[in-house]
């Protein structure tokens, strides 16, 4: 039987060392800032910036939401990001996501000056990454790899298998993995045989969005699993793993709620406090 991986602990432990941070920067008369746009009335979307809210003003970072109606235009959108950027202090802004179909996501997301792109969902961050020359990494991804930091485990030549390859984690986290020397499948809505994919891994990662899109017979035994997806049926929240049946397989499983969510939030909070301090050498 396997253990269920708290989320929340390890997100109060990379709190903790942000929060140091931040006082670090007061005593320099410097308040990390952090700008959240978001875009209609999406409930769960609310729920997530509202949690974030909470967590930045706990650790003494500057929060400042941006409210703007649905209808919103592309163009209007944008000017309203750049004049955000004009904002004193400001070490982050994101983008709430998703945003309504009329708007045209790829322009908004590249309005952001890479230097508040606390997502790493510009163009230009991208490009770092595929690099490796970034110093932060998106939220959710590094939310994993927190995970894996924290049980110790060296990535260099496991198999790791990534269900789902959306913009938000799966493409970035396979960059992630592959910088630290992972061997890494990807499956996609269109791949074939995922099962016999999963069970070669040593590290499984889901990222779609879709209740029990992994079974107890997916996972071979030892594996860990982290799984990032988010869905809700009747207004409860699931993630992609049936952790009841992977448990009797996986060594390690993280739960949905209560395992990556906490650490996301963590890890874009620390991006905050990461920007700050760069922000003062740029």
């Amino acid at each position: 039987m396997g253990k269920l991986i708290d989320g929340k602990l390890i997100a109060q432990k990379i709190e903790a060392k942000t929060a140091q941070r931040v006082a670090n920067l007061k005593k320099k008369k410097i308040t990390p800032t952090l700008a959240v746009f978001l875009v209609g009335a999406d409930k769960p979307s609310q729920t997530y910036v509202r949690k974030k809210g909470e967590a930045a003003k706990r650790l003494g970072i500057n929060f400042i939401l941006k409210e703007l109606k649905e209808k919103i235009s592309t163009k209007a959108l944008v000017k309203q990001i750049k004049l955000a950027q004009k904002i004193k202090n400001l070490s982050g802004l994101i983008v709430q996501l998703p945003l309504p179909d009329n708007i045209d996501t790829g322009l908004v997301l590249n309005a952001i000056n890479p230097q508040f792109d606390v997502d790493c969902l510009t163009d230009a961050n991208i490009g770092k990454m595929v690099m490796g020359t970034n110093t932060i990494a998106p939220p959710t991804p590094g939310a994993a790899l927190a995970v894996l930091k924290d049980l110790g485990i060296d990535l260099i030549g496991k198999n790791v298998t990534i269900i789902g390859m959306g913009p938000l984690v799966g493409k970035p986290l396979a960059i992630l993995l592959m910088n630290e020397r992972a061997s890494v499948t990807t499956c996609n809505s269109k791949t074939r045989d995922v099962k016999s994919k999963c069970l070669k891994a040593d590290i499984i990662v889901t990222g779609v969005g879709k209740k029990d899109i992994l079974r107890g017979d997916m996972v071979s035994p030892g594996a860990i699993v982290i799984d990032t997806g988010v869905n809700f049926v009747d207004g409860k929240m699931y993630g992609d793993v049936n952790v009841t049946e992977v448990l009797k397989k996986a060594k390690f499983v993280t739960p949905t709620p209560g395992g990556i969510g906490p650490i996301t939030v963590a890890m874009l909070l620390w991006n905050t406090v990461m920007g700050a301090e760069q922000n003062i050498y740029s």
